[in-house]
């Protein structure tokens, strides 16, 4: 991989084990958000990934510091896209806990931590070049998409190995 800053680690945040064991579906959560956004936009590259997830980290990061709402402005689409499903994804998250225990629990410094650690996991991803997707063919084998149980008559037929 090419050389980068290592301040794009976010690495004054702190990721403990014990935080990764006990916010594990927040994890899977924010993961499968970027697995559905990257499916949806077949042109975009792990670059795109991994600037807006740096964005929502730095937006996370004041918030958590100063209690100021700033979300960084983000020009490209692809990384619009993948920045409106985590957000969707965690607005979703804090609505289930809610209903479950009758209050979220999910602090904005549990986000920080978990957008840094995706940003992290993708550096070690990816390739570094421009139009890499290792780290989005990793995130599509774990959330592999459903193939419906139901076939039509002419696939059904196409699958039939004959000797």
């Amino acid at each position: 991989m090419g050389q980068f800053d290592p301040a794009s680690l976010f690495l004054a945040v702190e990721i403990p084990d014990q935080f990764l064991y006990e916010r594990e579906p927040l994890l899977m959560g924010l993961s499968l958000a970027l697995a559905k956004g990257a499916r949806r936009d077949r042109t975009m590259h792990d670059g795109d990934l991994i600037a807006a997830l740096s964005a929502l980290c730095t937006s996370y990061e004041r918030l958590v510091s100063s209690g100021l709402h700033y979300e960084q402005t983000l020009t490209n689409i692809a990384q619009q896209t993948i920045a409106s499903e985590v957000e969707a994804m965690l607005q979703q998250y804090r609505e289930v806990e809610l209903k479950h225990a009758g209050y979220s629990s999910l602090r904005d410094s549990d986000v920080l931590r978990a957008l840094v650690f995706l940003v992290r996991m993708a550096y070690g991803r990816t390739s570094g070049r421009p139009k890499s997707r290792a780290f989005i063919d990793f995130l599509a084998a774990q959330f592999p998409e459903r193939e419906s149980a139901w076939v039509a008559p002419q696939e059904a037929a196409s699958r039939i190995i004959m000797p």
